[in-house]
């Protein structure tokens, strides 16, 4: 059985265990799918991976800053170091060092080749389910596809995420990322290069849990993004001891209220893209 719809899953903040971070959650979203009808062959997994890129610069950081003093509030220290670095070093300028930006990016270009091959080399309906920061990245890597130049990447209607059928942000800082533009405009969704009959069934949903400092409603932030996202949803998420505070934005992955509509909108994709 060819998988006729492709997933890709872009991580965030937080130390990941290589692509096996998303593996639980592809199982229990697989499992949904089965549930809902849609065979598990249908559906094509991938994962974009980053973490590694700026893992081990952070972890030297938060060493010497705690060899400093003592230090209260550790895990929660944690966190922070982990969201601001991460969105300092990839939206920082380029250096001589390094281009974070483009190494990421590069990564989610590498994922959605091995997505197109398993594809069968076809640009098939896409699905993109991004988390914290992650979010941020997808959101930069199409606006750059949607508006070519140097950061462009993609030799394909897939690649270039020409497919885009369905957007799944959640626990978004993108707000926070809109701060230095003077006008804010949202990516263009669906694509303008979206068939008829995807268009009709592609959906941006976007989950924020109101604890989780990091996660934002998007549909505000200007006229545009009120057109292209399709919902702003509150959710509650985590367990006893993070649900009601910001450690909660590490929780939606295993959330009912969050993975339950996720699996219905790859499901209705995968149906619209057999008409």
């Amino acid at each position: 059985m060819t998988p006729e719809i492709g997933v890709l899953v872009v991580h965030g903040i937080g130390v990941q265990r290589r692509e096996a971070f998303a593996v639980d959650f592809i199982g229990a979203m697989s499992d949904r799918l089965a549930r809902l009808g849609a065979a598990p062959g249908l559906v094509a997994w991938e994962v974009a991976y980053w973490a590694d890129i700026l893992d081990p610069r952070e972890e030297e950081l938060f060493a010497r800053l705690a060899a400093g003093g003592d230090l209260d509030w550790v895990r929660l220290r944690r966190f922070f170091v982990s969201f601001f670095a991460d969105a300092i070093a990839y939206r920082r300028e380029p250096t001589q060092d390094a281009d974070v930006y483009d190494a990421i990016h590069g990564r989610v270009l590498g994922a959605l080749r091995r997505l197109r091959a398993r594809l069968g080399d076809r640009d098939r309906p896409l699905v993109v389910l991004a988390h914290s920061l992650g979010s941020v990245i997808a959101s930069n890597y199409v606006w750059d596809e949607q508006r070519p130049n140097e950061k462009a990447r993609g030799s394909n209607a897939f690649e270039r995420t020409e497919t885009l059928a369905g957007l799944v942000t959640f626990g978004s800082p993108i707000p926070l990322f809109t701060l230095a533009l003077r006008t804010v405009v949202s990516i263009a969704f669906p694509p303008p290069t979206l068939p008829e009959h995807l268009a009709a069934a592609a959906r941006w949903l976007n989950f924020y849990d109101p604890d989780d400092v990091l996660g934002w409603p998007l549909m505000p932030l200007s006229p545009t993004y009120e057109r292209a996202v399709t919902e702003d949803r509150a959710i509650n998420v985590g367990g006893p001891l993070t649900s009601w505070n910001p450690l909660s934005h590490e929780g939606y992955w295993t959330d009912p209220d969050f993975m339950a509509p996720a699996a219905e909108l790859i499901r209705s994709v995968l149906l619209a893209g057999r008409r």
